[in-house]
């Protein structure tokens, strides 16, 4: 059932900005008397879900959700009809306009998908606010994966500052080691302030590590799954786990640590429950685990931030986070071009996009995912690859400052080499997917 939420939440999104991005390009191309032959959501090979033909134009629903399309009369496009080409130019064609207003049809979905984000990022700013957890808030300090202790931090270590530079948010502290290349972090231990140094050859390992660092927190049971050793003793939700065989423990991570010493034994475990402790026999499974999803619930641990918006205060609030959010998707594009980082192999498809959406139904996140979706969509249209929206601008923009037109044949073979290069990049992508899936 949740997979079947992630992938409903997931085919919404991309049929939204689907429909748009192509309503771009079609509302330009009838804004300057172009024919436009249909409009498709989702590619239709063979044959299409639903179809219908309104004016000069078929609208329908492939069946392949891996895009849309408009096929625009006249125009090289991944239909790559040479039929339309041999016939004499005629002035509704794509190829008898101006190139200034072809430039615009071209850019025009791009465009929609950029304002569209600027938009909703405005309007659920507006309606939910902001909330975050700021980092100065993290009363218990940090919780570390293997790489974390790696380098040098541990539980329970209060993060101060990235290169000397406060950062506010607790969630963008990851996210600005891998963009903004930092040198070290600045933590609080023991009542010292420590300067770590972050190695350069993190990147690679940090990019596959979202667990690098999380809030620590006390072990309270959230709920069980099937068949739990630690529901079967009678533990219960909401029950706080404090000791393990006589030892005390309060933080999640310490308690983990201890239970994967006596796998596949039987311990006690002891628990806080309205004030009073008790104690239960469990066997830890031979992973080390006794069968507990612990409360992951910052608001119940910590004070958190929110940040509510008028009308007007959203709307630049929303502009601003749409450009931070595309100047920070660029940075991390730049990082699959530096062979050392090894971004590459985080690269993902639709597996890996849909595992961001979560497994209940959030407007909030769902919308907020969205507009992040469209920024990476209209990014990766623009980008000056043969086959994609910035492929016929940058032959456009040749030709408004050369004079010149390339070839119809070299246009036919542009197109050809970008589908090959955009198809290898698909099954790339999702072929990493299925391989990290295999890996789990």
């Amino acid at each position: 059932m949740k997979i079947l939420i992630q992938a409903s939440q997931l085919l919404l999104s991309l049929s939204i900005l689907v429909m748009l991005h192509e309503l771009g390009h079609f509302l330009f191309a009838r804004l300057f008397k172009t024919r436009v032959e249909k409009f498709y959501i989702f590619f239709n090979p063979w044959f299409a879900l639903f179809k219908r033909k309104i004016g000069e134009t078929e609208f329908g629903i492939g069946w392949l959700p891996l895009g849309g399309y408009v096929k625009i009369s006249g125009m090289i496009d991944e239909s790559l009809d040479k039929e339309q080409l041999k016939r004499p130019p005629q002035p509704w064609e794509f190829r008898s306009k101006p190139a200034w207003q072809r430039l615009f049809i071209m850019v025009g979905g791009v465009l929609v998908n950029f304002l569209l984000a600027l938009f909703i990022f405005a309007t659920t700013l507006y309606i939910w606010g902001e909330q975050y957890l700021p980092t100065k808030n993290l009363k218990y300090g940090i919780m570390c994966d293997s790489l974390a202790l790696s380098i040098g931090l541990q539980n329970g270590d209060k993060i101060i500052s990235l290169d000397n530079q406060e950062v506010e948010k607790f969630n963008m502290i990851i996210p600005d080691m891998i963009i903004n290349k930092a040198s070290s972090i600045q933590v609080e231990r023991n009542g010292q302030i420590l300067d770590i140094p972050i190695p350069d050859e993190i990147i690679a390992p940090l990019l596959k590590s979202p667990a690098f660092i999380e809030t620590r927190i006390p072990f309270y049971v959230d709920y069980f799954p099937k068949n739990s050793p630690a529901e079967e003793s009678g533990i219960k939700k909401n029950d706080q786990i404090v000791g393990l065989n006589e030892k005390d423990f309060f933080f999640f991570d310490e308690i983990s640590a201890e239970l994967a010493k006596f796998k596949n034994q039987p311990i006690d475990i002891k628990v806080k429950r309205d004030g009073e402790i008790l104690n239960f026999p469990v066997r830890v499974s031979d992973e080390g685990k006794i069968g507990i999803y612990p409360v992951g619930d910052y608001g119940r641990f910590f004070e958190l931030e929110k940040i509510e918006y008028s009308f007007l205060a959203a709307v630049p609030a929303g502009i601003s986070k749409g450009f931070t959010t595309m100047v920070s998707y660029l940075k991390q594009l730049k990082l699959l071009f530096r062979p050392k980082t090894k971004a590459y192999e985080s690269l993902g498809g639709f597996l890996k996009i849909g595992s961001f959406f979560p497994d209940i139904w959030d407007w909030e996140k769902f919308w907020n995912l969205t507009a992040l979706l469209s920024i990476i969509l209209a990014v990766m249209n623009i980008l000056p690859i043969p086959a994609l929206d910035g492929g016929h601008v940058l032959f456009l923009t040749y030709e408004i400052i050369s004079g010149r037109k390339p070839g119809d044949k070299f246009l036919e073979y542009a197109q050809i080499a970008g589908m090959i290069i955009l198809l290898a990049l698909l099954l790339y992508a999702n072929g990493n997917d299925v391989i990290q899936l295999f890996r789990r």
